[in-house]
């Protein structure tokens, strides 16, 4: 499929720029990255396929949404390490926050900070629950007044303060399998699963930190399926 395009890939870093324009009204919706399989994916189907930097992984654009983009051309440009693709936007959402384009957070050119968010938002699209927590925490770190928000003063605070913070909440999921260990009332089962949501929670602010998006623990312990354990911790060693 690719065999007649010059594209640059060692200049690109194995990841090509795209910038995706809807047809008709050439509104610019999104800019994200492609990799060779996706690229070859998007062409042979039709519809945009990219690759996810923090899911380390190929996702196709509304595969949870809906809001898939059907492609009606796709340009490179003069380097060849740039594409442009016109795209149908269904459901016409292309960003995550319910809002049609990215490019929504305007610069007040007058003193250079960015305006604020619009307030109402429609016809958000629905992600899994670790996806949707993901973004949010995004926002709060980029977006959010440590005065007003836990998460932006979690990340004002500093990575050893939450990394301290993810120890506290450790500890005190332990102590809440002990108690359950020793009378295994509903309560007690109650207090493990709130426990088990902080340290869940905590991390995800912790991974944020890095660009580390939660679908990356999943494929690695999709990965382990059909490994024994013993064989797991090997493996380790082996890098």
């Amino acid at each position: 499929m690719l065999e007649n395009l010059n594209i640059d890939w060692q200049k690109v870093d194995n990841l090509l720029p795209t910038i995706v324009q809807e047809q008709g009204s050439n509104d610019v919706l999104m800019l994200a990255y492609m990799n060779e399989e996706a690229l070859n994916l998007s062409l042979k189907s039709g519809f945009a396929h990219y690759f996810s930097r923090t899911k380390n992984r190929i996702w196709k654009k509304g595969e949870e949404s809906g809001n898939t983009q059907k492609i009606i051309s796709a340009h490179l440009d003069c380097d060849n390490d740039t594409l442009l693709l016109k795209v149908v936007q269904n459901g016409g959402i292309a960003c995550h926050t319910g809002q049609k384009s990215c490019f929504f957070n305007e610069i007040n050119l007058t003193n250079l900070t960015s305006s604020n968010k619009p307030e109402n938002v429609v016809n958000r699209p629905t992600y899994n629950l670790a996806d949707e927590l993901y973004h949010i925490i995004l926002d709060r770190k980029l977006n959010a007044d440590p005065q007003k928000s836990y998460v932006a003063s979690l990340f004002h605070k500093g990575e050893n303060s939450i990394l301290k913070k993810i120890g506290e909440e450790a500890t005190e999921f332990v102590m809440a399998c002990k108690d359950t260990m020793a009378n295994s009332s509903e309560k007690n089962k109650n207090d493990m699963v709130y426990e088990a949501a902080d340290l869940y929670f905590h991390t995800m602010v912790a991974l944020s930190i890095h660009n580390i998006h939660p679908d990356r623990i999943k494929t690695e312990l999709a990965r382990r399926f059909g490994m024994s354990g013993i064989d797991e911790k090997n493996s380790r060693n082996d890098k």
